[in-house]
């Protein structure tokens, strides 16, 4: 089974954490929830609330990924960005050419950490001039080698569906969209 690691800061979007989840939930993923501040309640940006299923030290002990993912919101990914583990955890990964999805504000955090550098890129449309190190894209959703990026809220069932497919394959992204109505 593979395995997913959805990272969560107070300040998340709660769109892009929920659907990234849930849609690869219906993949049959295994989806971890790490908050990096504890294992408590994270307030997202909407102040929906969330409980993760661990805090970030005890989800690295449960490395490797398949695939870590980073929702956006602002304040989240500004959290993100500053956080020592979170870049540790994403160098690995890209050492080890597992996947990183980053939506939103998110790539804030990608660029922080110097993950990727050079590769195509999208971010929520605010950001655009600070990815001068990346070839910037305004596509909905972009893959570039391990690294996947796609722009906000609105984008989000693409974007979790691109990890579906590149972790499982087409047929799997598409009968997993399927009863959600979505067309790939």
């Amino acid at each position: 089974m593979k395995k997913a690691l959805v990272l969560l800061a107070d300040g998340a979007e709660e769109i892009e954490a929920v659907v990234v989840i849930d849609v690869l939930r219906r993949a049959d993923i295994d989806v971890t929830v790490a908050g990096l501040t504890g294992d408590g309640i994270v307030t997202c940006s909407r102040k929906v609330k969330i409980k993760p299923d661990m805090d970030i030290a005890s989800a690295a002990k449960n490395a490797p990924y398949d695939v870590i993912i980073l929702p956006g919101g602002l304040q989240g990914a500004t959290a993100l960005s500053k956080a020592a583990v979170v870049g540790e955890m994403l160098k690995d990964q890209e050492k080890c050419q597992r996947i990183i999805g980053a939506i939103c504000a998110a790539p804030i955090a990608i660029k922080a950490h110097k993950i990727g550098v050079g590769k195509q890129i999208t971010s929520y449309p605010a950001f655009k001039d600070q990815f001068t190190e990346y070839k910037y894209s305004e596509a909905t959703v972009v893959s570039d080698g391990n690294l996947i990026t796609s722009r906000g809220p609105a984008t989000a069932m693409q974007f979790a569906l691109e990890i579906v497919r590149q972790l499982c394959g087409e047929e799997v992204a598409t009968a997993t969209a399927a009863p959600m109505l979505v067309t790939l």
